[in-house]
């Protein structure tokens, strides 16, 4: 399966990883579905990211849901994923337009990754980050760059999704970035020394 190929995702984040495994463990045994990728998340957290039909999907995020119980701390479940957010994830996205960059910095994966969906969906924009980020405690961080106002209005509605979840950490726009912060704008590109 390609990346992006995936057209539904389902997200599940538990307070612990032996919870997590065990649902995890049950959502693949109620449903045909793949796992697109699971990160343990310090302190103790466990991050389930999956897709398949949207009927399975659901299935599994049900059983994740039973088998997790109180483990369970958000959840995510996106019908018609907007094609650009797994390739963000994985860091498989080139810049695009530089006219305008946004940020915004979430408390949960789950949140981060529902902002930056509703962002792509509703403005011109590109993402061309979200890192989950497991080391500072489940945080993530959506970047777009495109023409301001399409970053404006993504941003907007971002902001406005994760702020109704009590999760927005921080949000930035920055018109016309100097040229000399591209190569370190990305973590993944920063972390490569590109």
């Amino acid at each position: 399966m390609r990346i992006s190929d995936v057209g539904v995702l389902g997200v599940q984040e538990f307070f612990d990883t032996a919870k997590g495994i065990e649902a995890l463990d049950a959502m693949v045994k109620a449903a045909p579905v793949s796992i697109v990728t699971v990160l343990t998340v310090t302190p103790a957290r466990f991050v389930v990211l999956l897709t398949g039909d949207v009927a399975s999907v659901q299935s599994a995020l049900e059983a994740g849901r039973r088998t997790g119980g109180q483990s369970l701390v958000d959840e995510l479940f996106l019908a018609n994923l907007h094609p650009w957010v797994l390739p963000a994830i994985s860091g498989e996205v080139e810049d695009g337009d530089w006219d305008a960059l946004g940020i915004l910095e979430a408390a949960s994966i789950t949140s981060g990754i529902e902002a930056g969906d509703l962002a792509a969906k509703r403005a011109d924009v590109r993402l061309v980050e979200i890192r989950l980020d497991s080391h500072l405690g489940g945080r993530s961080t959506v970047k777009m760059v495109g023409p301001l106002d399409e970053v404006q209005a993504a941003m907007e509605v971002a902001v406005s999704s994760i702020s109704a979840k009590r999760m927005l950490v921080r949000s930035v726009v920055i018109p016309r970035p100097h040229p000399d912060i591209k190569p370190f704008y990305r973590t993944a590109a920063a972390e490569r020394g590109a």
